[in-house]
C-alpha cells in the first residue's frame, strides 16, 4: 500500500505493466521490477540483509505473509531476513511500537499470525497500548509487562531506527523489500498489467525478483 493512499490497490499500475513486460523477457529489469539505491547503504561483510517493510494492518502485506514466511525458512547461511514495521501516519506508527514490544519480548513472531488476523479477519483496530495489552493477553502475554516495553526507551529507540531505515530505503508503499542495502523491489513492481492476480501469486513474483538481487549482491555487481 502507498504511503499517500492505503486505500489503493496496485495491481494495474503502469510500473507493474512494465514490471511483467521484463519478466517475460527473461529477468527483471532495473528501474521497472527493481530500484537501485544510489549511494547504498552500509552492511555488515558477509551478510546480505534483506529486509521486508511492512504494516500490520496493511492487506497487502497480510495476503504476502505466507509466501514470504514460506521463503525466509529456506534462505542460505549467508543472508539475514529481518522485518520492519513502517510508521506512515499516527495509528501506524502505534502498530510498530506493538511490533517492536513484542520483539522485544521475543513473542512477535508467534504473535504475528493472531494479530493479523484479527485485524484482517475480525475488524480490531488495535490501535492503543491498552486494547493492545487485553487482546494479547489470552496469547500469554502478561499485560503489565506488554505495557512496560511498549513504552520502553529501548521500544522507542527501535522505532526510530526503524523509521529512519524506511527512509534511508525511500519506501512510499508495503509490503516493499530491501536488499543488501542497494536494492528495492515489491510485488507491485511484478504484477501483469491490466491484471488482477491473486496477491500470493504476485508476491511470488516479488519473491523471484528478491532472489535475483540476492544473488546480484553476492555476486558484487
Amino acid at each position: 500500500m502507498k504511503r499517500r493512499d492505503f486505500s489503493a490497490l496496485l495491481a494495474s499500475a503502469p510500473l507493474a505493466g512494465a514490471a511483467s513486460h521484463a519478466l517475460a523477457q527473461g529477468g527483471p529489469i532495473e528501474g521497472r521490477n527493481y530500484l537501485v539505491l544510489n549511494p547504498p547503504l552500509p552492511s555488515t561483510p558477509g551478510k546480505i540483509e534483506v529486509v521486508e517493510f511492512f504494516w500490520y494492518g496493511c492487506p497487502h502485506c497480510y495476503a504476502f505473509e505466507p509466501a514470504i514466511e514460506a521463503w525466509a525458512k529456506q534462505l542460505p547461511a549467508d543472508v539475514a531476513f529481518r522485518k520492519v514495521h513502517v510508521a506512515f501516519r499516527a495509528n501506524v506508527k502505534i502498530h510498530q511500537r506493538m511490533f517492536y514490544a513484542l520483539e522485544s519480548m521475543g513473542k512477535e513472531a508467534a504473535a504475528r499470525p493472531a494479530i493479523f488476523n484479527a485485524m484482517h479477519q475480525q475488524g480490531l483496530a488495535l490501535d492503543d497500548a491498552k486494547s493492545q495489552a487485553k487482546f494479547l493477553s489470552p496469547l500469554g502475554i502478561d499485560p503489565t509487562k506488554y505495557q512496560e516495553a511498549y513504552n520502553s526507551f529501548g521500544v522507542v529507540t527501535k522505532c526510530t531506527q526503524a523509521e529512519k531505515l524506511s527512509e534511508a530505503y525511500r519506501i512510499d508503499g508495503v509490503p516493499s523489500i530491501g536488499v543488501a542495502g542497494r536494492f528495492l523491489t515489491s510485488p507491485s513492481q511484478a504484477a501483469p498489467a491490466g491484471q488482477r492476480l491473486p496477491e500470493l501469486e504476485l508476491g511470488q513474483k516479488a519473491l523471484q525478483i528478491t532472489d535475483f538481487l540476492i544473488q546480484r549482491a553476492r555476486s558484487k555487481a
